[in-house]
């Protein structure tokens, strides 16, 4: 799993991320039971290519999931800008806490140890450039692309 934590070490601003925030990544991308019963695997609105692992718990039904649920809270232009070429658009940590929702937030906080504010203002930092590096042809990953990277 070194080259997921290598390729999170060189989204994070300056390559420095420290383990709580790994954690945290890990359980927001590797999870689909996140998501479930949220329209995990399902990103219309995101350029997608959607494949039979979508929705299994592995690291494309979180991603999947992570995105439609940025969709689904209101930052659909802000993800697509990260999944896209071009720009990263920024998000604010409020409107990340407000996208993913307070128990999704709580639950990133509990297993990371940091505080809710914590966890949202270092998420708000590294998740743009994690969810770039994570789709590099402006969609999410078939399940073998995603093998040559771990």
């Amino acid at each position: 799993m070194s080259g997921f934590d290598d390729m999170i070490r060189s989204a994070a601003p300056g390559g420095n991320i420290g383990k709580p925030l790994m954690l945290a990544l890990g359980a927001l991308l590797a999870s689909g039971a996140l998501f479930r019963g949220s329209g995990a695997g399902q990103t219309a609105a995101v350029p997608t290519q959607p494949t039979s692992d979508e929705g299994a718990g592995g690291v494309l039904g979180g991603l999947g999931g992570l995105l439609t649920k940025l969709q689904q809270g209101g930052l659909g232009d802000v993800a697509k800008s990260w999944v896209g070429s071009g720009q990263n658009q920024p998000v604010a940590p409020g409107q990340l806490g407000s996208a993913l929702g307070p128990s999704v937030i709580r639950m990133l906080a509990q297993k990371s140890g940091l505080s809710e504010e914590e966890i949202t203002q270092q998420l708000s930092q590294v998740l743009p450039g994690i969810v770039d590096k994570l789709t590099p042809n402006g969609r999410l990953p078939t399940a073998p692309e995603l093998s040559q990277k771990m």
